[in-house]
């Protein structure tokens, strides 16, 4: 990553352009939120709400890196922390509510399914491609790309449980999506918040 090796090299989200595609993919993220979400449950699927969820926890941490663009290294460290705290929380929310439906399988409507996912891939990666200048950063900017990352990965998984469902006329495919999903967003908190300790700490050694 770009500034691994030099602390003040990395890139800290000062930028007016780096906020006018900040707030392009908060609005992006916050609609396919509500439509995901929605779909998800016409449809009985976890993996579309867990992927729902992961356009939340886009949509909330482009709006925390907006407010600390410009902070002190303290600040942003501590948001960053937090972004990878709720991300860790989110994790282990689909891990629980996907083990729950083990014991309760229903069959999830694939049409519905693959549609919705096509079109949150969709989305995702116009996200991915408006951020990509910005994917090497600090924890703050970090976080930002390895959610919208996270998120085209997700959408695929999703449209292949879809298949995965009408091929198999069984609800497994979707909870093995969903719980896949969970593990991705538990390594991206431990990604995230690893960085976080590790840029507090060079903050302390700095101001000694």
């Amino acid at each position: 990553m770009a500034g691994c090796c030099n602390h003040n090299a990395q890139f800290d989200g000062v930028s007016a352009d780096y906020k006018r595609r900040l707030w392009l993919v908060i609005a992006i993220n916050a609609g396919m939120f509500g439509v995901e979400m929605s779909a998800g449950q016409m449809s009985g699927s976890q993996a579309l709400k867990a992927d729902a969820l992961d356009f939340l926890g886009d949509a909330l941490t482009y709006g925390i890196s907006l407010a600390v663009i410009g902070a002190s290294l303290r600040t942003r460290s501590l948001a960053a922390m937090g972004k990878g705290i709720s991300l860790l929380l989110m994790g282990l929310w689909v891990f629980g509510s996907t083990v729950y439906s083990v014991f309760y399988i229903g069959v999830p409507q694939a049409q519905i399914m693959g549609s919705i996912g096509f079109m949150a891939l969709a989305a995702n990666l116009a996200s991915v491609a408006i951020l990509a200048r910005y994917k090497d950063g600090d924890a703050n900017v970090r976080s930002v790309w390895l959610c919208s990352r996270n998120d085209a990965i997700g959408n695929i998984a999703v449209m292949i449980a879809a298949l995965g469902v009408w091929g198999t006329a069984s609800g497994w495919p979707d909870l093995i999506v969903a719980g896949i999903m969970a593990g991705l967003f538990l390594s991206s908190a431990f990604q995230i918040m690893v960085q976080a300790i590790k840029e507090r700490r060079s903050e302390v050694v700095h101001a000694h």
